[in-house]
């Protein structure tokens, strides 16, 4: 997991070409890019606290 500099986004890092990292949101969704030096892991906690966050959301919007 990892952090977008830009704009504070979280995503899972999907895959990594030379010169770009592809994120895609924890809760699903659409991947976006970044350069590598635009992005930043995640420590543990701030995992721990993200995919919580993720899972309460999903709790309170439930698919159809």
């Amino acid at each position: 997991m990892a952090r977008d500099l830009r704009d504070g986004r979280v995503g899972e890092v999907m895959d990594v070409h030379p010169g770009r990292v592809w994120l895609r949101p924890l809760g699903g969704g659409r991947e976006w890019d970044a350069e590598p030096h635009e992005v930043e892991p995640l420590t543990r906690r701030e995992q721990l606290s993200a995919r919580l966050a993720a899972a309460n959301a999903r709790s309170r919007h439930p698919l159809p």
